[in-house]
């Protein structure tokens, strides 16, 4: 067994999820990179750990299939005989609003619940024993929209929910052992965004969110891996807290403050 902390992080080839696995790699972990169609940039992901100091293993995988979360799984143990950190960031969506709700039929809702929930679930089950063995930790890469109802699609946002409940559950059902924290970002200005929105549909939707947040940023992809290394590394005395990385949008929308008396 290695000495060195392993993690294996989903749909780790691009966005949050590369930035994630550089970084725990630039804290000393070896890295399980996994993606699903982004060979090409997941292959540039791996070089990068590789060039911080990680050995790494690149499993292609759909984590909406039982038997490729088994397989994420075993290939670290093949390779270093223990998993300390599971980041489930594997995600999808439709970007359809409320005036295409038509096209949301059973076969959309059911393809984006297997990646978003239960993929993640398949790979907490598969991982479990091993994380139990290191007292490792789990992070959920949820998204305000399972918190707040807002978000790309009515499936995603219930996907999300789903996550975020399951969470809590996990938290409850595998400690003390393991810690289960999810993070819950706003908009991210990734690749994944431009995609879904088009370019100009993504700076509409970032000024809007600049407008709205308190702290007038939308994060970016580093952002959000600051905060998982951080419940991954740290934060030793946190479990079933749902982190949310909105700016704070969430605070409402409105930065005006009612003056008190005599103002």
């Amino acid at each position: 067994m290695t000495e060195r902390p392993v993690a294996l992080i989903t749909g780790s080839g691009t966005g949050v999820g590369a930035a994630t696995a550089l970084m725990l790699a630039e804290r000393g972990y070896n890295i399980v990179i996994n993606y699903s169609r982004s060979e090409t940039e997941a292959l540039a992901s791996q070089a990068a750990c590789q060039a911080a100091g990680a050995d790494t293993v690149l499993v292609k995988g759909d984590v909406a299939l039982d038997v490729d979360c088994k397989a994420l799984t075993q290939a670290a143990i093949d390779r270093w005989g223990r998993i300390d950190a599971l980041v489930n960031n594997a995600g999808i969506s439709t970007f359809t609003g409320a005036a295409n709700w038509d096209v949301l039929d059973m076969e959309v809702f059911s393809r984006i619940y297997a990646v978003n929930s239960v993929g993640a679930f398949q790979m907490v089950r598969a991982c479990a024993p091993h994380l139990k063995a290191q007292r490792g930790s789990v992070v959920n890469v949820s998204s305000i929209a399972g918190s707040l109802g807002i978000g790309s699609s009515v499936p995603y946002i219930a996907s999300k929910g789903a996550l975020n409940a399951m969470t809590l559950y996990l938290a409850r059902s595998l400690a003390p052992d393991i810690r289960v924290n999810a993070v819950c970002p706003g908009l991210i200005t990734s690749r994944w965004f431009v995609d879904g929105l088009g370019q100009d549909g993504f700076d509409k939707v970032k000024a809007i969110t600049e407008s709205l947040a308190p702290l007038e940023r939308a994060s970016t992809p580093e952002d959000v891996a600051e905060a998982i290394v951080w419940l991954t590394t740290g934060a030793r005395t946190m479990t079933g807290e749902l982190l949310l990385l909105d700016g704070g949008v969430h605070l409402g929308g409105s930065r005006v403050q009612v003056p008190g008396k005599g103002a």
